[in-house]
């Protein structure tokens, strides 16, 4: 996806809003109301912790790469860090799949509002239907973007769903995942999700973009699977591991990912 650091992407009210053929579960009155207040307090929280984060980018390159190529990215995170990453890739038109559950209707609400587009889908339900939705906003010229393991989990267990869209459309895989140095843990949350404190550290590491021939076979397409599980596991480790290390070890590891993980 693009470098962070622009501020140059479409915004999703540019013709790029959620599109659902999917009718939405049927929710009792209380549920109804809701989802604008829940909307309405996740939202400001992003507003307001959001600019207080200080962030830091490890891999960038593997980002700016697809950028200069001129190509649109399949971007692929772990649920756990959906906040900071909302933020960091907020204002750039980038379409994600949501579910029309619940969860899925005030999702909708915040980040379109924020300025994503939204297609709605996941792997239980207009699984097929949100894909086709995919592959014809990266047509249209927008970035994608799937959290992974949502919408329930397991936690850390990618879902197909990128590699699929690589392979029918040529777009590269783009995973990522963001540290926090001091958050909130929901322990009790399937993914483990984290809050960021205010003025909280953060650092995004970008790993190299993953390619899916399109002709590629049911193995090649396990072998492609297991190389996104691979790469989300790799940026997980180190990205929630970079605040115990030492000043000396954190400019070793951005060595060894500015200079090894070149493609």
């Amino acid at each position: 996806m693009d470098n962070p650091t622009t501020q140059t992407a479409p915004r999703a009210d540019e013709g790029v809003k959620g599109q659902s053929a999917i009718p939405p579960p049927q929710l009792s009155l209380l549920r109804r109301i809701e989802i604008p207040i829940i909307a309405g307090f996740v939202y400001w929280a992003l507003r307001l912790i959001g600019p207080t984060l200080r962030f830091e980018v490890v891999g960038v390159h593997n980002a700016v790469q697809i950028r200069e190529g001129g190509e649109k990215a399949i971007g692929a995170l772990w649920h756990r860090c959906i906040f900071p990453a909302v933020w960091i890739w907020r204002d750039r038109g980038i379409v994600v799949m949501n579910t029309v559950n619940f969860d899925g209707q005030w999702t909708r609400r915040v980040i379109e509002r924020i300025g994503f587009g939204t297609v709605q889908g996941s792997s239980s339900r207009g699984g097929i239907e949100g894909l086709s939705a995919m592959a014809k906003r990266l047509e249209e010229g927008n970035h994608v973007a799937f959290t992974i393991d949502g919408p329930r989990g397991p936690r850390y267990i990618a879902k197909p769903g990128p590699v699929i869209l690589a392979r029918r459309t040529g777009a590269p895989i783009s995973t990522f995942h963001i540290g926090l140095k001091r958050a909130l843990t929901f322990k009790k949350s399937w993914d483990l999700f984290q809050l960021p404190f205010p003025f909280s550290q953060a650092v995004m590491f970008v790993a190299p973009p993953i390619r899916v021939p399109p002709d590629a076979d049911s193995e090649s397409m396990k072998q492609k699977q297991a190389e996104m599980q691979a790469a989300l596991e790799r940026v997980r480790d180190r990205a929630e591991s970079w605040f115990s290390l030492s000043e000396d070890e954190k400019d070793a590891l951005r060595d060894e990912w500015r200079e090894k993980l070149d493609p």
